[in-house]
């Protein structure tokens, strides 16, 4: 099983001496949200996550969820965890005063859903699709219906999911089926079925909030038509009061690889009572709020993923025997030498290590772009951090995912043959995490969301932003430091960078498919880059921190290290990916159909 460790030392590296983070809370007025109390407030959920959560992760698995007669049954201890957690006022930390909420940054409250997630994959899925519901309801809904849902979503009480999918479209949103009647009394009829939702029904909570895309009567073709409504499993009063059972259903639940204690459901609408939210046919602008902080949700289950594999196979690496080392006997004591002293087992060890804190830098950097986005009173700071925000969702969302397939692989190699068995945790941690890369929007979608609809989308205009603020940070370093190679090497990627999109650009004005093309390795491209970037300054910085004196020593010697694998051996896979794309896509697209067939 593993022992898993929530990373509060580097969490609080990358907030505070990396980024910035106790001027940021000020500048935005989270006065409580002091270094003091944030560190109270981690050790609390580092509590939550290793005594709680990761004791039951492996008998969840085990045990899976059960469906009997629409009624989903969560695996034993799942219930009293999450009572737990809302007894601990975890549900409410970002919310506003007026809905029972404590007002704490939203970047506080994501860095601990890494622990949880990373302690518990299925089961940090139940609150998590609740905070996406809350903020959909929050920017869209009417104040009636607010008052109706959001205090008893906020205190935990009630918990929220998001219903898109339908079985003959997937991502294809404009196919959807699922129908919205107008009633007398402002409400609506909803019928129809909803495939693949995750959450859609459990024994944690006493209510269940659907926010569901559905299609008006008169609603036109495709993406416009596409309407948004809140659907409660149990209907609600004005007060927000539980009332009589809603006509909304658990036709069954998935049998799946992974997350086996995270119920996947199928939702049947049998007519059931919904309330628009937002405009007519606008639903899914609307529905971005919800996606949108959904997909970072899920680039924190990779990122999650890779640190739990990181360290289930660093504690293995340090106490399995296996062979001598290479230039010399170290555990003389022993019939062997631990593993870590393999050459080989290292690359696998520091590949998770620079993946898992370079992708964490990235992913707490998102998240202070939200609180800005969300909380600033200055409009152009504001609209810059919306900006980047747009820019970097998608590499969130993909690349710590993609890079989390490789790191959960690498976790079961160093075990060897012992990863391959359950007891580990190791096999269940790659099978958990293989949904990453598929749900919210799989890596193709992302790839074509940042190279069509954020690059191209913006004439080249978000990318600029974000490479301009690199580009000023390699500057300013530049001579100051032992690190100019790598900082050379950001700022000749950079370039490179820019000159990959105007030639991808220029190819796909007369062929759009190029766009498609080269897509994913675009992404992967600017996923490695960019976390480059980061490497750069976690270097800098804990050289910084050794100049003054530190006594701990290893811990900013370790950034330098990694920060060196990485260099030397990680963003050079950016030279397949740039051969990739400059080989166009003829070479995907000239086989015909009929030459698509086995034998």
């Amino acid at each position: 099983m593993l022992n898993y460790k929530a990373p509060q030392k580097d969490a609080l590296f990358v907030m505070n001496e990396l980024l910035g983070f106790e001027q940021h809370y000020q500048e935005l007025g989270f006065d409580d949200a002091s270094p003091d109390m944030v560190e109270a407030i981690f050790a609390e959920a580092a509590k939550f996550s290793e005594n709680v959560l990761a004791p039951i992760n492996a008998s969840g698995d085990e045990e899976g969820c059960k469906w009997e007669n629409t009624v989903v049954t969560t695996p034993t201890g799942f219930k009293e965890a999450y009572q737990t957690y809302v007894d601990g006022g975890w549900p409410s930390m970002t919310h506003p005063e007026e809905f029972g909420g404590q007002n704490l940054p939203y970047s506080l409250a994501t860095v601990i859903a890494e622990w949880f997630s990373g302690a518990n994959h299925s089961w940090a899925m139940y609150p998590g699709l609740s905070q996406g519901c809350m903020e959909t309801l929050k920017a869209h809904g009417t104040p009636e219906q607010q008052k109706m849902f959001l205090h008893n979503l906020v205190s935990g009480k009630w918990t929220g999911t998001m219903c898109l999918t339908e079985s003959h479209c997937g991502s294809d949103l404009g196919m959807l089926k699922c129908k919205a009647v107008p009633n007398d009394d402002g409400t609506y009829s909803l019928t129809g079925t909803k495939i693949f939702i995750s959450a859609g029904e459990h024994d944690l909570s006493e209510n269940i909030v659907h926010i569901v895309i559905a299609r008006l009567p008169d609603a036109p073709s495709g993406t416009r038509g596409i309407s948004l409504f809140v659907v409660p499993k149990f209907n609600v009063g004005p007060n927000g009061e539980k009332l009589e059972r809603n006509a909304v259903s658990c036709g069954s639940i998935e049998h799946k690889m992974g997350i086996k204690a995270s119920a996947t459901c199928v939702i049947n609408f049998d007519g059931a009572k919904g309330y628009l939210v937002g405009p007519e046919n606008r639903g899914l602008n609307c529905m971005f709020t919800f996606m949108n902080t959904a997909r970072i949700g899920t680039g924190l289950e990779g990122l999650s993923a890779s640190e739990a594999a990181f360290q289930g196979a660093l504690t293995y690496a340090k106490d399995r025997l296996q062979f001598r080392a290479m230039d010399g006997v170290k555990n003389p004591n022993g019939p062997a030498d631990p593993i870590i002293v393999h050459p080989d087992v290292r690359r696998m060890l520091l590949t998770q290590k620079a993946l898992a804190e370079g992708c964490r830098a990235l992913a707490v950097y998102a998240m202070k772009l939200v609180d800005i986005s969300h909380h600033s009173k200055d409009e152009a700071k504001r609209q810059q951090a919306e900006a980047k925000l747009a820019f970097l969702t998608p590499i969130v969302k993909a690349f710590l995912t993609e890079t989390a397939q490789e790191a959960t692989s690498y976790g079961m190699q160093v075990y060897g043959g012992h990863g391959f068995i359950k007891e580990w945790g190791m096999e269940q941690l790659a099978r958990d995490t293989r949904i990453c890369t598929m749900y919210e929007g799989t890596t193709g979608i992302q790839a074509i969301d940042l190279l069509a609809r954020k690059v191209a989308g913006s004439n080249g205009e978000l990318l600029k932003g974000f490479m301009q603020e690199v580009k000023e940070y390699c500057v300013s370093v530049r001579g100051k430091s032992q690190f100019n190679a790598w900082s050379n090497a950001i700022d000749t990627h950079l370039d490179e960078w820019a000159q990959l999109t105007g030639e991808i650009m220029k190819r796909a004005a007369n062929k759009p498919e190029e766009l498609g093309a080269a897509s994913v390795d675009y992404l992967m491209y600017s996923g490695y880059v960019t976390v480059g970037y980061f490497w750069l300054k976690m270097a800098v910085t804990a050289q910084q921190k050794l100049d003054e004196g530190t006594t701990d020593v290893d811990f900013y010697q370790a950034k330098i290290h990694t920060a060196k694998f990485y260099f030397d051996r990680m963003l050079s896979r950016t030279r397949s990916l740039v051969a990739a794309m400059a080989s166009g896509s003829d070479n995907l697209m000239s086989i015909s159909e009929e030459q698509f067939k086995v034998g």
